[in-house]
């Protein structure tokens, strides 16, 4: 039986600047570090990045997975990140039912959200 998410993984051929941009830039908290593999720790669910063989540049499909990154406050967090030289695809939007939304691009192209709920 499955009990919940427990982690998602981002594979990439370029492990050093995928971890600059989450680790430096997103400034997601540091689980552990190995040689391909790094784990990020989001309130209980591992967040990871990893050096895979069958992983070859940009992603082919960036819109096919999209993991949503709470935050307190929309406004201010995407102002940092653009600030930090973050793509963004969506600028901090209202929903219509209350909660916030901006998207964003990884530096291998892959398309993430943060959302301030309500």
């Amino acid at each position: 039986m499955i009990i919940g998410v427990i982690g998602v993984t981002f594979w990439t051929d370029n492990l050093e600047r995928m971890f600059d941009f989450y680790h430096d830039v997103l400034q997601l908290p540091l689980h552990s570090r190995h040689e391909a593999f790094i784990a990020f720790e989001l309130g209980g669910i591992r967040f990871n990045i990893g050096r895979h063989s069958d992983v070859v540049g940009q992603s082919k499909d960036p819109f096919r997975f999209m993991p949503h990154l709470g935050v307190d406050d929309i406004q201010t967090e995407a102002k940092r990140l653009a600030d930090a030289g973050v793509e963004f695809i969506r600028q901090p939007e209202q929903e219509t039912w209350g909660g916030w939304v901006a998207t964003f691009k990884d530096p291998d192209g892959n398309v993430l959200q943060m959302m301030q709920l309500v």
